[in-house]
């Protein structure tokens, strides 16, 4: 298997297909790269390299008892990127993942990068402050610590309901879709995992968002109910310079696999469309 090994000894599991532009993916927690499969596949029998990792303490990636926070996720993805050299760089992250992408362009700078995506995403804060009083109250990440550390196969299987929007009336559920997303979090280390909830509820990315200086798709599921819109994208599209907002009427978390075709046909767009640069 492909893997890098960061300057802290631990290895990296990525996907590295096709030739072309990269497109490098983000996934969401506890998940793995195989989130991204059908957007990889899509992107790449378009002409496009797309790469996907496992975020250390995720999927085939090093189980870590250190390094699960947000500044080590985006120095391993910095390694990766300088690893393979990726240049005219689309980023596209989900969830978690947003935020990783978000810290990887504050913290690291988007010389390598033209674009971004940030699906589903956690930034700028999720937990509520009096700053934030859109944001969840830290009771409710407290739950999923808890609910992941004493039965987390069980968890992760009822977390599939709500994440992909299948407890809403007439909802086509997909049992494979729920065991994927099970067989994913049953992957990666729970020590990690756990470490990783602190991560994408009380990191506040704001600062981030406020440096990112390239054009960025901020799409999200206005019935997310894993992240809450108004926390979310409505906050991060006004944070960053160069925003375009897409909300999906209706879209759950999980958007990208239950409006597969939708969201694909969006993420080519974004990327092939021509930027405006601004006047000198």
């Amino acid at each position: 298997m492909p893997t890098i090994t960061t300057t802290d000894g631990a290895q990296i599991f990525y996907k590295d297909w096709g030739t072309g532009q990269p497109v490098l993916f983000s996934h969401g927690w506890p998940l793995s790269a195989d989130a991204w499969d059908a957007q990889m596949v899509f992107l790449g029998q378009r002409g496009f390299r797309v790469i996907a990792h496992d975020r250390r303490s995720h999927g085939r990636s090093t189980q870590t008892w250190d390094g699960n926070n947000m500044d080590q996720y985006a120095d391993d993805l910095s390694e990766l990127i300088e690893k393979l050299d990726l240049t005219n760089l689309i980023m596209v992250g989900h969830s978690t993942g947003g935020g990783e992408v978000a810290h990887y362009l504050g913290r690291h700078g988007t010389g390598r990068v033209a674009k971004a995506v940030l699906l589903g995403a956690v930034p700028p804060l999720m937990l509520r402050t009096e700053s934030n009083p859109e944001g969840l109250p830290i009771e409710a990440f407290d739950a999923i610590r808890k609910g992941t550390y004493e039965d987390r196969s069980q968890f992760y299987l009822d977390l599939t309901m709500p994440f992909y929007g299948y407890n809403r009336p007439g909802a086509q559920i997909s049992e494979g879709v729920r065991q994927s997303f099970w067989l994913q979090g049953m992957m990666g280390g729970l020590k990690g995992q756990l470490d990783c909830i602190r991560e994408f509820s009380e990191v506040d990315y704001t600062e981030d968002l406020r440096k990112i200086d390239i054009p960025v798709l901020v799409a999200h599921g206005d019935d997310d109910q894993i992240v809450p819109i108004v926390a979310a994208a409505l906050k991060s599209s006004k944070l960053l310079k160069n925003a375009t907002l897409k909300i999906y009427p209706g879209g759950g978390h999980g958007f990208a696999q239950t409006n597969t075709d939708q969201f694909n046909a969006d993420l080519l767009a974004f990327i092939q469309s021509q930027t405006v640069e601004a006047a000198a």
